[in-house]
Parts: C-alpha cells; structure tokens; sequence
C-alpha cells in the first residue's frame, strides 16, 4: 500500500503546484499590464512649460541628473528599446549634421526600461558597449520617472525626441517615427537653439 500512495501523493502535489503556479503567473502577468499602462491614458502635457532637473540612472544604476540641464539647450531621445529602429533615418542625419552637438546645444539618450519587454541588464549592458565606442551618454529610466515628471503620457513603443531650452522649458517633443516632412520642420526649429 505504501509505494502506491507515493506516486499518487506526489502526483497530486504535482497537480496543486502547477494550479499555484499558474495562478502565480497569471497574477504576475495582470500585474505587469496593469503596470504597463498606467500612462497609457494621459496625454501629453501642452507645449511650452516648465521643467525640472531629473535624477535617473547611468547604465551602472548610479543615480545621476539630466546632463547639461540649465547650462546649455538639450536635445535627447527617450527611446523604449522595443522599438530601436524607430527614427533610425532621422538620427544618421542628426550625426551627420553635428545637431546635437555645439556652443549652446549637446545632447543625450535616455533609455524607457519600464516599456520593455527586455531584460533591464542585458539593455544596460549592450548599451554601455556601444557608449565606450561613440562616447555618447545614455542614462536609464527605469520608472518611466521622465515621463510622469514632465508630462509626456504614454511612450510606450516610442522613440521620443524632446529638446529642452537652457531655461528649463519643454520646447519640442515628438513621439513615434517623423515623417520626412516632420524632419525637415525639425532641422528648421533647431538651428535657433543650436
């Protein structure tokens, strides 16, 4: 009687977890999508206004402050690493024209992590390579802190591109892939800040 109460008991035990663990993932994944959207009905805060320094993260998960905020007009891209095509075109011209770079102008990236689907370690990671090899500067937000501080809704499965004047206005923010129309109005609005 005993070695047939053995398979039937780890059998069951078997059962019961699998039900828990599926419950548990079941749970988790209601959790996640609901964390996913918590922004996902807020719209974007008009434009121009006011905004403030923000402590984010360097991919070392050191706390550290929007670079050149206050000293010069910034120019970076909050990226959801989702979608690191989007906007590809517009960023090789962006490097070929020097856009981000200049007496009043510099500029940065900023990584969405709480809109990805991707491992956060392997992003930062991958990120710090290509960041030894171009210099660049790319901070983290692992919160989605940027976008509820300053009022720009839903980013999800965008690539951002925001320009910051020196006095700390929200001057221009952009979701989504530009047309090549909506470039060319770029360039134009900032050679004022460059």
């Amino acid at each position: 009687k005993s070695s047939t109460f053995a398979p039937q008991f780890i059998c069951k035990n078997k059962m019961i977890m699998k039900k828990q663990l599926l419950i548990l993932l079941f749970a988790l994944t209601a959790y996640t999508a609901s964390a996913q959207n918590d922004l996902k009905n807020q719209p974007m805060q008009p434009l121009p206004h006011k905004v403030e320094n923000i402590e984010l993260k360097d991919l070392h998960n050191n706390p550290m402050k929007l670079p050149f905020f206050g000293e010069k007009n910034i120019i970076f891209f909050y990226i959801d690493p989702d979608r690191p095509k989007q906007n590809e075109e517009l960023t090789y011209e962006m490097e070929r024209r020097h856009t981000a770079t200049g007496p009043n102008i510099d500029g940065f990236g900023v990584l969405n992590l709480k809109d990805t689907m991707l491992p956060n370690a392997i992003i930062r990671t991958m990120a710090r390579g290509r960041t030894e090899k171009n210099n660049a500067i790319v901070l983290a937000d692992d919160n989605r802190n940027l976008a509820r501080a300053w009022g720009l809704g839903d980013c999800n499965n965008c690539f951002v591109l925001i320009v910051v004047s020196k006095e700390g206005e929200l001057i221009y923010c952009k979701k989504g892939e530009l047309t090549p129309e909506e470039q060319d109005e770029f360039f134009e609005f900032i050679e004022a800040y460059r």
